[in-house]
């Protein structure tokens, strides 16, 4: 193994060296931006995680106490040299970076908690640069009556400024960081070859549907234009939801680097603070997220997919008094296919009931094989005892979220293995599942029983929809959505059941009738 990594290392001076060499020769000044500082950075950063996984247990017992201690100690260094690798090489890095701190339940703990800081360490284009972007694609300043120079936000790939237009209305404008188009697609590349090679070091470590998920939706999130029909194309989606607010696009002041919209006020979904003073109900919050992302996952297979706190707004409407949702960032977007969307609705309506044996077979029909156990549980983010029970059933314990957690660590290889088998499509909602449960958790609403009810309408009305589809007969299709209606009216009874369990009358109720028993 030790052989493995010094001709690798050879092998790194090799393509160093002449890279600097080409480099040299183009005269290119800015050393953060040179290919090979990028690519050095990257190769010394990979050779010493890699080498301190090599050598650190060399001398402890596999499965004992010592060694998970040891275990846990070289994730975390080497978490942190992945962070200080993101944040010194940005752009790309910090993207792919931010995706992995979002995988909760299934990288080891060290790993998301140290990630996790990268959404709050995003570059900062100067105000040169960023008018530098405006001229180039406008071909012309903005037309604005103010443009704070201050941004709204940072992200690994733009930064959000606010400006008021001559006719008097408050817009945000989206400008791309100006090196990020230019340095992503060799970025990737570099990813790429540092993944196969710490591949073919650590077989078990199997990341390459990381690398294709990146090549596949950087082109998209680099695409502004792309952005805003996305923004109004769920909008117009899910329009019927009073609650939800998609900031209007200005298409005049928009091009593939730069993006207007409406300017949009609120606090961070999980920003207890604010709540607290804006007198926001969680529990409606929560349930107005979980139909949202229900609609979109289940019944129209367009989901939007970076739901991390700073993309989800919360204000109270000072009219209605009612909260509103303000979803930002419509760059990443996964489309469903019809046949996996309906194997999924299968799939969870079984993990909601405690079918097992239906949830195994549409675990398999997904592509899990005898991962099928492992797959329950990295969906769900429960344990397989609650997966056997039922997930609407089984309460989450503090003990158990530790358990999934600390699994996540001791089972990475399968889990690996597990996101190589299954479709591509699964990953990105698998992203959203770990960003919604995280939400879900700062707003202690976690496993309510509404979010499994508003899945289970939406689940019933796809599948039922879809049955009727292929049904030409006028009485099958009625006696259908008769079937569709009786099941979602038992679901809404049930709602109602708990509702008056947990409201005040409820358990007044419930103790007067304890007490006439008694």
């Amino acid at each position: 193994m030790a052989s493995r990594l010094r001709r690798l290392t050879s092998v790194t001076a090799v393509v160093l060296a002449s890279s600097g060499l080409y480099l040299y020769h183009r005269k290119q000044l800015d050393i953060n931006d040179l290919s090979v500082v990028r690519f050095g950075r990257a190769a010394a950063t990979t050779f010493h995680i890699s080498y301190d996984y090599l050598t650190a247990f060399r001398d402890v017992e596999p499965g004992t106490d010592q060694y998970w201690e040891v275990k846990s100690k070289v994730h975390q260094r080497s978490a942190e040299r992945l962070r200080d690798l993101c944040c010194a090489n940005r752009g790309t890095f910090i993207k792919v970076g931010q995706h992995l701190g979002a995988l909760d339940y299934l990288l080891p703990p060290e790993y998301t908690s140290t990630l996790k800081v990268l959404h709050s360490r995003a570059p900062q284009s100067s105000m040169q640069e960023i008018q530098q972007v405006i001229r180039e694609d406008l071909g012309k300043e903005l037309s604005v009556v103010s443009f704070e120079e201050c941004p709204q936000g940072a992200a690994s790939l733009a930064q959000v400024h606010k400006a008021v237009l001559h006719d008097g209305r408050t817009v945000a404008v989206k400008v791309q960081h100006p090196k990020v188009q230019k340095q992503s697609s060799k970025d990737i590349l570099v990813m790429e070859v540092l993944i196969r090679a710490v591949h073919w070091l650590f077989p078990d470590f199997a990341f390459m549907w990381l690398l294709e998920e990146a090549k596949k939706n950087m082109p998209l999130e680099l695409d502004f234009l792309n952005e805003g029909k996305n923004a109004e194309k769920v909008a117009k989606m899910l329009s019927h939801f009073p609650f939800l607010k998609v900031p209007k696009i200005f298409w005049d002041l928009s091009t593939k680097r730069i993006l207007t919209m409406e300017f949009a006020e609120g606090g961070q979904v999980n920003d207890k603070e604010y709540i607290q003073k804006h007198g926001i109900n969680v529990n409606e919050l929560s349930e107005n997220l979980g139909k949202m992302y229900s609609e979109m996952i289940f019944l129209h297979g367009f989901v939007h997919c970076d739901p991390h706190p700073g993309n989800v707004l919360v204000q109270k409407c000072p009219r209605s008094g009612k909260t509103d949702v303000i979803l930002l960032d419509h760059g990443l977007y996964q489309v469903l296919q019809a046949d996996f969307r309906l194997e999924y609705c299968r799939l969870w309506q079984a993990l909601i009931n405690g079918d097992m044996k239906e949830m195994e077979q549409s675990s398999r029909r997904l592509g899990a094989g005898d991962l099928y156990p492992l797959f329950a549980c990295v969906l769900t983010a429960r344990s397989w005892t609650a997966v056997n029970t039922g997930i609407s059933s089984a309460p989450i314990t503090l003990s158990e979220d530790v358990e999934i957690r600390t699994n996540a660590a001791r089972y990475l290889p399968q889990i690996s293995d597990l996101l190589n088998r299954i479709p591509r499509q699964m990953l990105l909602l698998l992203k959203t599942n770990d960003l919604l449960r995280g939400i879900e958790s700062s707003l202690q609403t976690r496993a309510s029983s509404s979010s499994f009810i508003n899945m289970s309408r939406c689940c019933v009305r796809a599948l039922a929809r879809h049955k009727r589809s292929k049904c030409r007969s006028r009485l099958k299709r009625l006696q259908l959505s008769i079937s569709e209606q009786v099941t979602l009216w038992k679901l809404n009874l049930f709602q109602l059941v708990v509702w008056l369990r947990s409201s005040v009358l409820g358990q007044w109720i419930c103790a007067l009738l304890h007490t006439t028993n008694s």
